[in-house]
């Protein structure tokens, strides 16, 4: 890892644990942030917080700032968006209640996605999943991975392709929860709202839509954007007066991101400007 680059931009504000699809536990990744000199973190899993009081006590033993957040998943028409939240009290009793019912949706979207499979000839075990899984925030990475275990496919990718990606023939719709309703709630637990990853899968529309329900901002780095990407998107923010936010949306290996951690990262300007936007300065 070039220490230029790190000392220039210390701060990855995407990073996914083993409490959501990551591979990796919380005490594993704050280990790994830590060897490559990253001074200012948040683990951003998916519908899930149990993740943040041990990284938030890890980082204070290696003098690691953990901002607490969460990623939301939405939908918008027929795309799934995801939203961020930064700086979040994520001990609100509305957060956790919603998150509990997140949890039981994966669930119920799990054994749908499962049945399917069935149908499709393939029996893999609904109960093999959840072992695999077992306490994180149950997701279609976790079939995908239990797939290529038990030898359904060759790949996590041949998994997604051919049968679990949006319009596949196993695939089922994720429970309908608007990014209005994200932000919204991101709000309430005092936190700032962003388009995760927006270079990848939305369109000038879809952002406009978004940056109407008042987003707070917009992630801009990020490995699915190009350069030119990233540039088109730093002009909206500048626009709007949109925060900017990114980081390596690193998951450990399981979508072939094992060298992301370190490659993708911001100036710890861009979290001081979250910061001021919530007076915590």
């Amino acid at each position: 890892m070039n220490n230029t680059v790190i000392s220039q931009a210390s701060s990855d504000l995407h990073l996914h644990t083993s409490h959501s699809d990551g591979k990796f536990t919380t005490k594993q990744l704050l280990e790994k942030v830590n060897k490559i000199g990253l001074k200012c973190i948040s683990i951003v899993d998916h519908d899930t917080i149990n993740g943040i009081d041990e990284a938030i006590s890890s980082g204070k033993k290696m003098d690691i700032e953990v901002i607490p957040g969460v990623e939301l998943s939405t939908t918008l028409g027929d795309m799934d968006v995801h939203i961020i939240g930064y700086f979040i009290d994520y001990k609100n009793e509305i957060l956790l209640e919603h998150l509990i019912m997140f949890r039981e949706e994966r669930l119920k979207r799990a054994k749908r996605i499962i049945d399917k499979l069935h149908k499709l000839k393939i029996p893999l075990d609904f109960e093999l999943v959840l072992a695999r899984a077992q306490h994180a925030a149950l997701g279609r990475p976790h079939i995908a991975n239990a797939m290529v275990e038990n030898g359904f496919v060759s790949s996590y990718q041949e998994a997604f392709n051919q049968y679990i990606r949006n319009g596949g023939p196993a695939y089922e719709a994720k429970y309908s929860f608007s990014p209005q309703q994200a932000i919204s709630l991101i709000n309430k637990c005092g936190g700032v709202s962003f388009i995760a990853h927006p270079g990848c899968y939305l369109n000038e529309d879809a952002i406009s839509e978004l940056i109407k329900m008042e987003i707070d901002g917009i992630e801009t780095v990020h490995p699915g954007h190009n350069p030119q990407t990233t540039e088109s998107l730093k002009k909206i923010a500048n626009t709007y007066f949109l925060l900017e936010s990114g980081g390596s949306d690193f998951h450990g290996g399981l979508r072939d991101d094992e060298d992301a951690l370190g490659k993708y990262t911001i100036p710890y300007k861009f979290v001081s400007a979250m910061k001021r936007r919530l007076f915590l300065y």
